[in-house]
């Protein structure tokens, strides 16, 4: 898959915490791409749009951990 097209966007949420968060881009057509904004170079996650709404669904539900 070709992720040159990607356009990366961190969480308005994230706040300077050391760079811990992830960076999500969503602009590709069939799927979302998460990577680690610590590791910009490292592995990124590839989920399919169904799949991506289901987590962040979810997530909403449960609320923050920890």
């Amino acid at each position: 898959m070709d992720l040159a097209g990607a356009q990366w966007r961190k969480s308005t949420k994230s706040g300077n915490n050391g760079g811990s968060c992830v960076e999500v881009a969503d602009n590709l057509c069939d799927h979302v791409l998460v990577r680690d904004t610590k590791d910009r170079d490292g592995a990124t996650l590839i989920f399919g749009r169904d799949a991506w709404r289901g987590f962040v669904t979810l997530a909403k539900e449960i609320g923050p951990v920890g």
